[in-house]
């Protein structure tokens, strides 16, 4: 599906750091970024406009899209309808907003998919984790809050527009997920204002519009094990990308790297791969696949990519070494 080469040389990563103040440039060229900390990660936006004004309204568009799903769904904000959620919908039906509603029908939708490997409920056991302090539970509180983890534990009723949990101390993080989300939302309100060029990105999530004024738009895979270092490049063109990898949040124990990337099934940091990097149509595609290719491991994981025929992915196994989805290995027409 996706073109690709690999480019030790390119800079540009998929996951990109920047200052948390908010920072602007463009002008002459008629290219112009904007970048923010928004929602605990890294926002950018760069896009190409012959109007100064409009490039900037257009950015400001974006980050604003931005703020508002961080109040939305924020696990941090007391007042978010997620903290909401959280907080009531083990003793009651929580009403939500029909965004906040079709978005858990996704999550629904690829914890199926995946038979559980993507579980916005493992927020039960990933509370326990402090990646800062490294800080991790007993055994025995891992296996108490694993008794929380479970989607068919989380009951949706669309008539009423209610989420509600069946088992006692449930709580959801839609973490990545909603980053994709707002990608997606902030390309929609893009090609709206009648940009025809650019580049949202959240973190590791990426949606790029059309090509980069004739040539396609670079996105780089960042090597794991390595601040700056890149082992893939992809030329790509009107796609979303999304990378989870164990370097991003984790902490090391006795030998063991513990990252947030938790199975469902286990409590546990998946070891088997260092990072996944999905291409798809769309960013909740892309970021749902990235966690569940990375649950399931090297093989099982591309073999649910392979039947997908839109979606494609690149895995860094523990050794290092890359494994692709069929559709990349094709020869590009």
């Amino acid at each position: 599906m996706f073109g690709f080469s690999r480019n030790a040389a390119a800079r540009q990563t998929a996951s990109q750091t920047v200052s948390p103040k908010a920072a602007q440039s463009g002008g002459n060229d008629g290219w112009y970024k904007r970048e923010e900390a928004i929602m605990g990660t890294a926002i950018s936006v760069e896009l190409w406009s012959d109007n100064r004004l409009e490039a900037e309204a257009a950015m400001e568009a974006v980050m604003q899209e931005m703020h508002r799903i961080n109040r939305l769904m924020s696990p941090h904000k007391p007042e978010s309808e997620l903290s909401q959620i959280n907080s009531g919908a083990a003793a009651a039906p929580v009403a939500v907003c029909a965004e906040m509603f079709n978005l858990l029908i996704r999550a629904q939708y690829f914890s199926e998919l995946s038979g559980g490997a993507f579980d916005i409920t493992f927020a039960a056991v990933g509370r326990l984790f402090d990646y800062r302090q490294g800080i991790k539970p007993t055994a025995e509180q891992l296996q108490q809050a694993r008794l929380a983890v479970g989607y068919q534990f989380m009951e949706l009723d669309a008539r009423a527009q209610t989420v509600r949990f069946v088992k006692p101390n449930m709580c959801i993080d839609l973490g990545g997920f909603a980053k994709g989300h707002a990608v997606d939302n902030a390309a929609r309100i893009l090609r709206e204002l009648g940009i025809k060029h650019a580049n949202v990105s959240a973190g590791g999530d990426s949606r790029v519009i059309g090509d980069k004024r004739g040539r396609p738009w670079m996105i780089g895979v960042r090597d794991p094990r390595t601040d700056d270092g890149i082992i893939a490049v992809l030329p790509l063109e009107n796609t979303s990308i999304s990378t989870s990898g164990d370097y991003e949040r984790f902490f090391m124990a006795e030998g063991t790297r513990f990252h947030h990337l938790i199975n469902p099934f286990t409590g546990q940091s998946p070891d088997s791969v260092r990072s996944v990097t999905v291409l798809a149509e769309d960013g909740l595609t892309t970021e749902a696949f990235s966690k569940i290719v990375f649950v399931l491991g090297i093989d099982q994981g591309l073999r649910l990519v392979d039947a997908h025929p839109e979606v494609d992915a690149i895995v860094v196994d523990k050794a290092g070494q890359l494994h692709y989805s069929s559709g990349l290995l094709q020869p590009s027409v």
